[in-house]
């Protein structure tokens, strides 16, 4: 089975660790961040720092072949978890029909580096219309 990393521009790891791992069709990142993808700088805000992470879900779905369509879970840490408006805003725009939305988790968590979002992932990519 193809085994591939998958690194984007822009947004990195600390730790020597990819982005996401790829195995077939099977995709799963590691912590997805509120890092400005130009700069690489913390988003100010909870508002920023979302509209990054999901700026980051969809160049990484892009980089491994995907769409939104291909998401099936995803799991969010909030610093704060009454921050959930911003995190539906984003979530809502990348995934507009209800019915076809991926599984969601929240969990409150204490972040650093300023974080007040943390992603992360799991794809099965080519899945969306396959029987």
């Amino acid at each position: 089975m193809d085994r591939e990393s998958i690194e984007l521009p822009g947004f990195g790891h600390a730790n020597p660790i990819p982005v996401a791992r790829r195995i077939g069709p099977f995709l799963a990142t590691g912590v997805l961040t509120g890092r400005d993808p130009a700069t690489g700088a913390m988003g100010e805000g909870i508002d920023e720092q979302c509209a990054h992470v999901f700026d980051h879900v969809r160049a990484l779905l892009a980089a491994a072949g995907g769409t939104s369509d291909d998401v099936l879970k995803m799991t969010f840490r909030l610093a704060d978890p009454s921050d959930r408006d911003a995190l539906n805003r984003e979530w809502t725009a990348m995934f507009p029909e209800r019915s076809a939305r991926p599984a969601r988790q929240v969990v409150a968590a204490q972040l650093d580096g300023g974080a007040l979002v943390h992603c992360d992932l799991l794809a099965v990519l080519g899945s969306a219309g396959d029987t």
